[in-house]
């Protein structure tokens, strides 16, 4: 079913102690303000903190998200980390593809649906992410470069699959570029993305498919952008790293 969710991205941030109390702060948040009914938190956090985040949080609405996982089972791939061993940790979510991922490590989209599977073998949810850089924006190939990533990349799977695949989209050219891409610019993709999941899984799916916005969402913005019938809540990358500013967001989500 369609959700309202706030997803924090931590990405190369905060040591283990600093991650242990946002992640407490968020959690105190959640048990005793009010401002946050009816709204799902993810906290995607380093690797370092998954375990003790996931077994340190109370509320029934948050949870914990790897920022990747590999493509692999298992093996001889050092550093990498696998689906099973994030599932083990008590995280419940996986974000997978990405644009720093796609950008500084080269991963395809073929390689991505791997993720996608050892995930889902692993009973994680996905945060699927897609979106276009600046050039492709520009020539006008942003509609075609977003559906062939989700095509490639996520498609492949059951409905049932897809039934736990959230979408992320990412205008690559909005962030850190000084460009903003405005809410009616992320209404117009998240309502053709969500045409394109209709085409593949039906429409009952992609009414219940939760995009999120994930372009640099602020509080200054986020209410503007929530308010937009297709951007279903968002994935926060600096705004997540202060308790203050992430509250003020999942607020603007639950208002809407």
């Amino acid at each position: 079913m369609r959700k309202k969710i706030v997803a924090g991205n931590w990405k190369m941030n905060k040591t283990y102690d600093e991650g242990l109390e946002l992640a407490r702060e968020v959690n105190e948040y959640l048990r005793y303000k009010e401002g946050a009914e009816g709204v799902t938190v993810i906290l995607g956090t380093p690797f370092i903190h998954l375990a003790k985040v996931a077994h340190n949080i109370t509320e029934a609405n948050l949870s914990v998200a790897a920022q990747d996982c590999s493509a692999e089972k298992g093996g001889a791939y050092t550093g990498e980390i696998s689906a099973a061993m994030i599932a083990s940790t008590g995280a419940k979510h996986v974000i997978i593809g990405h644009s720093e991922r796609r950008a500084y490590h080269g991963e395809t989209n073929a390689l991505l649906a791997g993720k996608v599977n050892r995930a889902l073998e692993n009973d994680l949810g996905i945060i699927f992410c897609a979106g276009e850089v600046l050039a492709e924006r520009e020539a006008g190939n942003h509609f075609e470069v977003v559906e062939r990533q989700l095509a490639e990349g996520v498609f492949h799977v059951t409905a049932a699959g897809f039934s736990r695949v959230v979408i992320a989209y990412e205008p690559v050219w909005a962030i850190g570029t000084g460009k903003t891409a405005t809410p009616d610019q992320a209404q117009e993709m998240h309502a053709f993305i969500r045409s394109v999941v209709a085409k593949q899984y039906g429409d009952v799916a992609a009414a219940d498919t939760t995009i999120l916005y994930g372009g640099s969402c602020s509080p200054a913005n986020a209410g503007e952008l929530f308010s937009r019938p297709d951007v279903d809540g968002g994935l926060i990358g600096g705004a997540s790293l202060k308790a203050a500013d992430f509250f003020e967001i999942i607020k603007a989500r639950a208002k809407r």
